[in-house]
């Protein structure tokens, strides 16, 4: 029976003891989607509300029924569809107020009052640098927007000094074209702030209900307001996301596991060097028993045994009568202390140095108690799966191959990886990817 500790808290089940405890490596891959992945992946659709300033005065200058723009309010919502990274389908409402004085000509009214009651249209919404290799996205997206649809108004006219309309006009419908510009700053993820600028051209001259000189109305209304995104949010919206970077991230993948596999190669380079080595003192000793236990150095195992000691054919020391292993709770916190203060470099198996002191107790634990130890590395499911079994793999042989140099006994520590197959969460969120990037250890 064993008992098996994890960072996240403790299970009991039996007298004899088992520690197991997950190193974790840094989520670096936050709202990952693949290069060419669906639309399925990310949050497409939006809706959004917003208020701001309507005015006769626009960008577009021009000859104006009337001379003097007065700023009213307006506000209005819509609802966004969008089908690619920079192209999306919006519809529009919006109502309010335009109001003008001082007509131009022979205008008898001093002063209109146009209410919009409503107005509806479908407009194409182009965002523009959300694609660049450097950012996984952008902080904020500017963007275009052009479209058509209709409007329903009514004006009110007033003679000069007069409080109250002097004539108004009746409902129209219209059709009219908005043209418009602005940005959207990512506030938190699936909350944009909205802040743009239209100008929408009137089909008639009706508008200020005085048709003069034969020039179709037109006014602008630039607004504020917060866009949200629907759908889950451990998915990107699609309109922020950045495809660009997704293949440069893709790429730098597939550089380290490169890095990784020249790093193993020296490692093995280094190890035939040290083959060599001991096969040239082992010929050195073919005639010496070092130790005088009666077994050749060249046959020895267990060299320096002390003297008297019994030994085996091979020089090493009969085995003593087999005792049951116990893991005391200080053992137990030398591994704890260990495991809480592993680290690799990302994408290798690379021990860094922050990491050797507590590791050095966990070897003088199992040389002076005789342990054993298995150690399983795990990932989550970002990249391919022989990528992931390999870095698995070697970061567990990485651990083993650091014990064993200081002196535990390699024939007790078992390193395997087991890749992204055995998630202890789910890998559909950032906190479920860093529990199953982890390295278990069990000490019994």
């Amino acid at each position: 029976m064993k008992l098996h500790l994890r960072k996240a808290g403790l299970l009991l089940t039996g007298v004899v003891v088992s520690s197991k405890l997950f190193a974790q490596t840094p989520d670096s891959t936050k709202n990952y989607v693949q290069p060419f992945s669906g639309e399925q992946n990310f949050r497409t659709w939006s809706i959004g509300a917003h208020g701001g300033m309507m005015s006769t005065y626009t960008i577009f200058r021009g000859s104006e029924d009337y001379k003097t723009p007065n700023e009213r309010w307006g506000y209005g919502g819509y609802v966004k569809k969008q089908i690619l990274h920079s192209f999306g389908l919006q519809a529009n409402f919006f109502r309010g107020h335009v109001q003008g004085t001082n007509p131009d000509g022979i205008n008898p009214f001093q002063r209109f009052e146009t209410k919009i009651k409503y107005a509806v249209d479908i407009s194409a919404n182009i965002t523009l640098a959300n694609i660049n290799w450097k950012n996984h996205k952008s902080l904020m997206q500017p963007y275009l927007s052009v479209g058509g649809g209709s409007m329903n108004y009514s004006t009110s006219l007033y003679a000069a000094g007069a409080t109250s309309p002097t004539t108004r006009t009746d409902d129209y419908q219209q059709f009219y074209i908005p043209v418009g510009a602005g940005l959207k700053v990512n506030l938190a993820p699936g909350i944009n702030l909205d802040l743009g600028y239209q100008v929408n051209f009137v089909q008639s001259d009706n508008l200020d209900g005085y048709n003069f000189g034969g020039r179709n109305d037109k006014f602008s209304y630039a607004h504020a307001g917060l866009e949200f995104s629907l759908g889950k949010k451990s998915k990107p919206q699609l309109a922020t996301h950045n495809p660009v970077n997704s293949m440069r991230t893709e790429y730098l993948m597939a550089e380290r596991a490169l890095q990784i596999q020249v790093d193993q190669q020296k490692a093995e380079n280094q190890r035939l060097r040290e083959d060599l080595n001991t096969t040239n003192q082992n010929l050195a000793r073919l005639t010496v028993d070092t130790d005088g236990d009666g077994v050749l150095d060249i046959n020895d195992k267990c060299p320096n045994t002390p003297k008297g000691t019994k030994v085996d054919g091979s020089g090493c020391p009969l085995a003593a009568p087999v005792t049951k292993v116990y893991v005391t709770e200080e053992d137990k916190r030398v591994v704890k202390d260990a495991i809480a203060n592993l680290e690799f470099d990302l994408g290798k198996a690379t021990i860094r140095e922050k990491s050797f002191p507590s590791l050095d107790r966990v070897a003088e634990l199992l040389v002076n108690k005789n342990f054993s130890l298995k150690l399983a590395g795990h990932t989550d499911n970002t990249g391919s799966d022989a990528l992931n079994l390999k870095l698995s793999k070697d970061r567990a042989e990485s651990i083993k191959a650091y014990l064993v140099g200081k002196g535990a006994n390699a024939s007790r520590i078992e390193a395997t990886g087991y890749g992204k197959t055995q998630p202890i969460a789910t890998n559909a969120t950032a906190a479920g990817r860093q529990q199953n990037r982890r390295v278990e250890f069990t000490l019994y």
